[in-house]
């Protein structure tokens, strides 16, 4: 967690996926938008090579990417032992080029770093980042024996290595835009954590949480902040210890109160809510800032009974969409991303 707690103030950001084409109009409208804290979009609908775990599969060993099924599997044709020793060399050296994503992956990435060039926008603020959290990606590739590679100890270890160091190249290049670097791990997939169907353990999940952010809180100055969009034992997130939780608060924010002792502590020892108010599952365009901001109230009121004063949370909030909008028609995103900013402007100031 943060050592000095950021006065973010209800700043707004994205989450990431995007149903826009254009990826340079796309970029200069979030600049105008968010220019405390823009973030670099996903362009899911541009090309698979953006989907969440294929986007960050470059660089690392016997993933072959199957682009019919818009996914990664474990090779058949690799050498096991050879790939992971030339894994680990390139990792425990530093190589962060060698973990690089290219611009076919993320055009969104470079376009974003461009237009802030070009724009020549405020760099006291930050910028937001993401990647596809350690336990999303490894519990979404199948092994050669038909299980989730999360199963196995050997790959997935080095997998959640390889998502620590290309954040940090991630972190490296958002930190050219002069401005400090946030960085969310994307967890869907804990959404079903706790339910029957879900055999993963819960202090494997801390453990690959923390792996990746005490990796990049050891190597860096950045943020590091977990959203997942759906229910989840929010005491396990609030374990791995992140400096920003991210949620649904349009459709769980009861849930998430119901961890009140854990999120009002967390608070206090300086974390940050990331408030996904804006809805985008079931946006209807008739959501009004007046109404979700008395949801955000009604949150801090419940918040200020286990102790921390509303000011306090107003300086550790952020306003985002409840998850990506990459699944929004391009009219409904554009009205999202809208509401968003005004939201901004017009929260308790």
């Amino acid at each position: 967690m943060a050592e000095k707690s950021p006065d973010f103030g209800f700043v707004a950001t994205g989450i990431g996926s995007v149903p826009f084409l254009d990826v340079e109009g796309t970029c200069r409208e979030i600049i105008r938008l968010f220019p405390h804290m823009p973030f670099w979009p996903q362009f899911v609908k541009r090309s698979y090579l953006e989907d969440m775990s294929v986007q960050y599969s470059e660089g690392f060993p016997l993933l072959e990417v199957n682009p019919d099924k818009r996914s990664l599997t474990i090779t058949h044709s690799g050498d096991r032992e050879s790939e992971l020793v030339n894994f680990y060399e390139r990792f425990f050296s530093g190589d962060l080029e060698s973990f690089a994503i290219s611009d076919a992956h993320a055009p969104g990435l470079y376009t974003l770093m461009t237009s802030l060039n070009e724009m020549k926008s405020d760099q006291s603020h930050y910028i937001k980042g993401q990647t596809v959290g350690p336990i999303t990606f490894t519990s979404g590739i199948l092994g050669l024996d038909g299980r989730p590679v999360i199963h196995d100890p050997e790959l997935s270890e080095a997998f959640v290595r390889g998502l620590a160091i290309k954040a940090l190249w991630q972190v490296r290049m958002l930190e050219e835009s002069g401005r400090r670097p946030v960085i969310f791990l994307d967890e869907p997939s804990l959404s079903g954590f706790g339910s029957a169907f879900s055999s993963m353990g819960r202090q494997d999940v801390v453990d690959k949480l923390q792996m990746m952010i005490s990796y990049l809180k050891d190597h860096s100055d950045c943020l590091v902040g977990i959203h997942c969009c759906g229910n989840t034992d929010w005491s396990m997130i609030l374990a791995a210890r992140p400096d920003i939780i991210n949620f649904d608060a349009f459709e769980f924010i009861e849930h998430f109160l119901l961890y009140l002792d854990g999120v009002t502590a967390f608070l206090e020892e300086g974390g940050t809510i990331a408030w996904g108010i804006v809805p985008t599952s079931g946006f209807t365009g008739d959501e009004s800032e007046k109404d979700l901001l008395k949801m955000v109230r009604d949150g801090i009121k419940r918040i200020e009974k286990g102790g921390v004063s509303p000011q306090t949370v107003a300086e550790r909030s952020i306003f985002t969409p409840s998850c990506g909008m990459g699944s929004m028609t391009r009219v409904d995103a554009s009205s999202a991303m809208g509401l968003l900013a005004r939201l901004q402007a017009e929260s308790f100031g």
